[in-house]
């Protein structure tokens, strides 16, 4: 009689109750995770991901060469198509045309500007005043970083600053791409 009434008072009470419930939801978990436990095998301890590589991972083909930018010595050589001008050349016509802004008016401006520039950088100038333009004269020779056989950089040295331009020549025919101004 004790049995039954043991029995009753389980299923009465305590499965009816939400502590019993909880009680049976995690009695169904654990029962889960050791049955997976014993499916599974014995667990090897080197295993997962808590543990880290011996070596260093690398998604580099290390007999691929460097790619780094200090690693190549010597500077790429810009390529000119011939007949076209070389990129200091390119530079210093557009730093003249751009010289040209102050007591003109914008049209002609962008006029002077366009065939020594890309079409981006042409869409970037518009509706800008030439009268903005900083700097009057030239004050020394312009100076070329080659990044690419496509890319340079060119600085000019004006009488207050210095202006920085960015020449691409994707067909051999360089063009100014980026326009930047430093005070000093």
């Amino acid at each position: 009689m004790s049995m039954r009434r043991a029995l009753e008072f389980l299923f009465t009470r305590v499965l009816r109750s939400r502590l019993g419930i909880a009680l049976v939801i995690a009695a169904l978990v654990f029962g889960v995770i050791g049955a997976a436990r014993l499916v599974s095998g014995p667990v090897d301890p080197t295993a997962g991901l808590s543990n880290r590589p011996r070596e260093p991972i690398s998604t580099v083909d290390p007999e691929a060469g460097d790619d780094g930018v200090l690693a190549n010595s010597a500077a790429p050589t810009p390529k000119t198509r011939p007949g076209e001008l070389p990129p200091e050349q390119a530079a210093a016509r557009f730093t003249t045309a751009w010289l040209t802004g102050p007591g003109s008016s914008a049209d002609k401006w962008q006029a002077h500007l366009q065939p020594l520039a890309t079409p981006a950088l042409i869409e970037k100038l518009t509706g800008a005043d030439p009268e903005s333009v900083p700097a009057r004269r030239v004050t020394g020779e312009v100076a070329l970083r080659p990044r690419t056989e496509t890319f340079v950089e060119a600085l000019i040295p004006l009488d207050n600053g210095q202006l920085r331009l960015e020449l691409v020549a994707p067909d051999g025919h360089w063009l100014v791409d980026a326009v930047d101004w430093e005070r000093q």
